[in-house]
């Protein structure tokens, strides 16, 4: 079988756009700002406003030891809340599900470039696509559970070397969240159809 040239190039846009949705659901489950946070009291955090991230919290503060104070939150804290545990656990998961996605997805855009192997090229692609979408799943189910409980303003438990009450004044979605969602639908959800185009003749 022959390959279609023009059908390759569409699959190395798919990989081009899951690389990029790749990257950029690495950097945003480091963000701090996935959650922010209005307080009544203002005597440590400056201007009552802190970020709530997946790992940390953060805040500015003029009588602390530095001006920007973050502190951990870990997947074994009492006080984490399950959307965040989740969060945890699930961008660490979609960071290694797209790794596997981006390998496998660049191995058949190879093969199918230079024609080898072609039986299998097509079931391999539709393989890499499905990847991509457990890695689009992945990222976007701690997102909107998050976003879930901004919304409906749940409370998280702070211990008090955090600083933070339990309950803010109110909170807000954060950039993180609906950066999350714009670049995990768009790159990572957008190229299955590109991989899928595969065509021989």
């Amino acid at each position: 079988n022959l390959i279609k040239n023009t059908s390759v190039h569409w699959q190395f846009v798919g990989l081009v756009l899951g690389f990029v949705g790749w990257i950029m659901t690495a950097s945003i489950s480091g963000v701090n700002d996935w959650r922010i946070w209005y307080v009544d009291n203002q005597t440590v955090i400056t201007g009552g406003l802190a970020w709530v991230g997946v790992w940390r919290v953060c805040f500015n503060s003029h009588i602390l030891d530095s001006a920007e104070i973050c502190k951990s939150i870990s997947l074994t804290d009492s006080f984490t809340p399950p959307e965040i545990a989740a969060a945890q656990v699930l961008c660490m998961v979609a960071v290694g599900v797209g790794v596997l996605a981006i390998l496998v997805a660049g191995h058949v855009v190879r093969n199918a470039i230079f024609g080898v192997n072609n039986r299998h090229v097509r079931l391999t692609f539709v393989m890499a696509g499905s990847l991509f979408w457990l890695t689009a799943a992945c990222s976007l189910v701690p997102v909107f559970w998050n976003m879930n409980s901004v919304l409906a303003n749940l409370t998280i438990d702070f211990p008090p070397d955090f600083y933070l009450p339990s309950a803010p004044v109110k909170q807000e979605v954060g950039p993180g969240i609906g950066i999350g969602i714009v670049f995990t639908v768009t790159c990572d959800q957008l190229n299955v159809p590109l991989l899928n185009k595969y065509q021989l003749i």
